[in-house]
C-alpha cells in the first residue's frame, strides 16, 4: 500500500510519535538516514510562494541522499494544461516521492489517488501538516517532551497545552487542531466570531482527542485561549489567496495580536511559535516575535528534521511499484 501525508490525521498517533523520534534522531545526526540513495528523485512542486518549504524539502532531500526536482506550477499548470491525474502518471514513473504545495485539498487528494509513491501535502488551503509536526518537535525540545522517547515511544507531549490566536478556520488552525489532537494536547483555538474551525474537521479533532486524553476548546476570547498554556502560536491573519480581504480582516482580528499582556497570561515558561512570514505589529508584536520566548528560529529549523523523517517514514511503509523507484 502506498502511503501519503494529505492530512495531519493521516498518521495515527503511534505514527506520529515515530515520526517525531526519527525527526529528534535526524536533527542530532543529519545524515544517519540515507532512504533516497541512489540518488532516487522527488519531485517538489510548488503551486503558491515559498521559501522555508522549498529550502526545507530541497536541502532534506539532499540529506537523505536524493535528488529534488523543482517543479514550477506555474510552468506545469497542473490541472489546467494537463489533467491532474496524467501528471501524476508522468510522475510516479520516474521520481520515488512527490512533494506538492497547493491550493485546494481535492487538488492533492486526486493526485494521491493516482499515485504509487508518496505525495506530501506542503500545505494547502485546508491543511499545513509538516509545519505541525515541526511546531510539535519543537515544543518537545522546550517542553523536556523529548525525554519521551527514552522508552522508545517517541516524544510525550500528552497534557501540555497549545494555544493558537488568529483565524480559526485557515489551514494551521485545522492542523494544529488534528495533529495536536493526535499527540494529546489540550489545544485551544482562539479566533473571532465568523472564523471558526470548520465543523467537520472540528469533530474530527474531537473524535481523536477522546481516544489520546486530549482536549478541544474553541473561543473567541484571546485570554481564556491562553491562559496557562504551555506553548502559544499565531500565523498571518491574512493567508495567501485572501489579499483582497486584508482591510476587513484588521477590525475582528485585532484583538487576537500576540502582544507581551497577552502572553503574560501564558504558564511562566510557555513558548512561542509562528511558522512565518511574521507581519510585526499585525498577528505578533516585535517585542513577543523576538523576545527570549520566541522558538520560531528553532521551529523554522525543525521544517528540514521533521520533513525528512515524514519522506522516510513514508518511504519505509510503502510497497508496490513506487517501492522499486
Amino acid at each position: 500500500m502506498t502511503r501519503h501525508l494529505l492530512a495531519d490525521d493521516d498518521l495515527t498517533s503511534a505514527e506520529q510519535r515515530e515520526v517525531l523520534t526519527r525527526a529528534a534522531a535526524l536533527k542530532a545526526d543529519r545524515f544517519a538516514d540515507r532512504s533516497l540513495a541512489g540518488p532516487r528523485s522527488v519531485a517538489v512542486i510548488f503551486d503558491k510562494p515559498t521559501l522555508r518549504t522549498q529550502l526545507s524539502f530541497t536541502v532534506g532531500i539532499s540529506e537523505l541522499g536524493g535528488y529534488p526536482v523543482m517543479v514550477d506550477g506555474g510552468l506545469a499548470q497542473i490541472g489546467t494544461r494537463e489533467s491532474i491525474a496524467d501528471v501524476t502518471r508522468v510522475l510516479t514513473r520516474q521520481v520515488a516521492a512527490i512533494v506538492w504545495r497547493t491550493y485546494g485539498q481535492d487538488r492533492i487528494e486526486e493526485m494521491a489517488g493516482a499515485a504509487t509513491v508518496p505525495v506530501v501535502n506542503a500545505l494547502t488551503d485546508d491543511f499545513h501538516p509538516c509545519q505541525i509536526l515541526a511546531d510539535l518537535l519543537t515544543i518537545a525540545e522546550h517542553t523536556g517532551g523529548l525525554a519521551g522517547g527514552v522508552d522508545g515511544a517517541g516524544p510525550a507531549l500528552a497534557g501540555r497545552t497549545l494555544a493558537y490566536l488568529g483565524d480559526g478556520g485557515n489551514n494551521m488552525a485545522h492542523s494544529y487542531l488534528l495533529g495536536g489532537a493526535l499527540a494529546g494536547l489540550d489545544v485551544r483555538i482562539g479566533a473571532p466570531a465568523g472564523y471558526r474551525p470548520r465543523a467537520d474537521l472540528l469533530a474530527r479533532a474531537e473524535a481523536i482527542a477522546a481516544t489520546t486524553g486530549g482536549s478541544i476548546t474553541v473561543t473567541d476570547d484571546p485570554g481564556a485561549a491562553v491562559s496557562g498554556a504551555d506553548a502559544v502560536a499565531t500565523d498571518t491573519w491574512v493567508s495567501m489567496g485572501q489579499e483582497d480581504e486584508a482591510s476587513e480582516r484588521l477590525a475582528p482580528f485585532r484583538p487576537f495580536q500576540l502582544d507581551g499582556d497577552v502572553l503574560a497570561l501564558a504558564a511562566p515558561a510557555a513558548v512561542v511559535l509562528h511558522c512565518l512570514p511574521a507581519y510585526r505589529g499585525k498577528e505578533i508584536t516585535a517585542e513577543v516575535l523576538d523576545g527570549p520566548r520566541s522558538v520560531v528560529w528553532d521551529e523554522a529549523e525543525n521544517r528540514l528534521h521533521a520533513q525528512k523523517a515524514v519522506l522516510s517514514f513514508l518511504l519505509d511503509h510503502t510497497g508496490g511499484p513506487g517501492a522499486r523507484l
